[in-house]
């Protein structure tokens, strides 16, 4: 809607509306204009009535650059529902005659029986409050001494934050390399700790000694041999001492020691296994594979056989010899009485029966052992004085 001409907007304290309007009374009256002399014509007249007209029609033009005609006034929407009810005048939320209202369609949306806000730039129903007056920044404190202190310990502080990110940012990498190394040495160093507290700590020294798998030697003789170890940590136990100590004993073919943690040491022997009895001087001596003699007596060892060979026990016959003997199977071999053997190639068995076995060199000794059990099987000892066996895949009985 147009307003009238004389009336000047003025800004409403408090809102972002429309200004007021300022009253006429303080507006100057347009200059009237001069009126003509009685003595022109017609002709002037009219001139001075042209230039009268155009010098209003420029007052009116400059007063409607000042002052706009229009004005915004603030939109009404449509109430629904049970506002649609409310009187004209009334206040919101009241229905006729001051009644309360039901809840409007912008409180059901919103949950809240509180009015709708108004729109940015429409006037306020409060001058005092709403939304532009929520919006006022709060002013600061005025800034003292000690507050200024304060502000520049804080700045101070975040730049040393900043900077102390900036280092950690720009270093990582010789960081995470450094932190590999420390760990590396610290690794090596833990190790080597552990390694002298192994060696040199009274802990580990030895107080137990264990011996195993003997049958003829008594494990306490072994035991005694190497008390001279007691006391000493288990790395630092003398190998080369122990092997001289058990050395003395010939019933021993090999050990092996091992050490249990935190004080005992471990031995494992395998002691000799006999093979057969040589004849000597004193008697009978019972050797092993190797012509080692394990024991000596004056009688015949029993279950045993007596093993004939030229050049004794470091000859070739003897070890043909021993190469049948272990190849014969067990039941065989309790039946055996005696090996001869001249040479490697003329090995000669001989049964407790009598009978007797030509057995040849030790070569296929597993093949030519099959064939002479069956050959046993099928004519028992007693029954023939010889089997042949040198050429197994032609065996012969007489």
């Amino acid at each position: 809607m147009k307003r009238p001409p004389g009336i000047t907007p003025a800004a409403r304290p408090g809102t972002g509306g429309p200004p007021e309007r300022e009253p006429t009374s303080t507006r100057k009256p347009p200059a009237a204009p001069a009126a003509a002399s009685p003595g022109k014509t017609v002709a002037g007249k009219a001139a001075a009535g042209k230039a009268a007209a155009a010098k209003a029609a420029a007052g009116k033009t400059a007063r409607q650059r000042a002052e706009p005609d229009a004005t915004t006034e603030p939109i009404v929407l449509p109430v629904l529902g049970a506002d649609a009810g409310t009187e004209p005048g009334s206040a919101p939320g009241t229905g006729p005659a001051g009644a309360p209202a039901a809840p409007s369609t912008w409180a059901r949306l919103t949950g809240s029986r509180a009015a709708r806000p108004p729109e940015s730039g429409h006037p306020s129903s409060d001058s005092g409050t709403g939304s532009d007056a929520a919006a006022e920044p709060v002013p600061e404190p005025p800034l003292t001494a000690r507050s200024a202190r304060a502000r520049l310990r804080a700045a101070r502080r975040a730049r040393k934050h900043y900077e102390r990110s900036e280092v950690r940012r720009f270093t990582s990498r010789s960081r995470r390399r450094r932190n590999l190394w420390i760990a590396a040495a610290g690794t090596f160093a833990a190790l080597v700790a552990f390694v002298l507290v192994g060696v040199f700590s009274p802990l580990m020294a030895l107080r137990t000694i264990e011996v195993t798998g003997t049958n003829r030697i008594p494990a306490a003789d072994i035991s005694q041999a190497l008390d001279g170890q007691l006391g000493t940590p288990l790395p630092l136990v003398d190998l080369a001492e122990v092997k001289r100590e058990l050395s003395e004993f010939t019933l021993i073919r090999s050990y092996v020691t091992e050490s249990r943690p935190p004080d005992t040491l471990v031995v494992r022997i395998i002691e000799r296994d006999p093979v057969g009895a040589i004849a000597s001087s004193a008697g009978f001596d019972l050797v092993d594979a190797a012509g080692v003699v394990i024991q000596s007596s004056a009688d015949r060892p029993a279950g045993y056989p007596v093993i004939t060979a030229t050049g004794g026990a470091s000859g070739a016959g003897f070890q043909a010899a021993v190469a049948v003997v272990w190849a014969l199977p067990e039941g065989i071999r309790s039946q055996l009485d005696s090996v001869a053997a001249a040479t490697k190639d003329d090995v000669t068995l001989t049964l407790t029966g009598g009978a007797r076995v030509v057995w040849g060199n030790a070569e296929r000794s597993e093949y030519k052992a099959v064939v002479l059990s069956a050959l046993i099987v099928s004519h028992p000892v007693g029954s023939v004085t010889e089997y042949d066996v040198s050429s197994p895949d032609s065996a012969v009985v007489r």
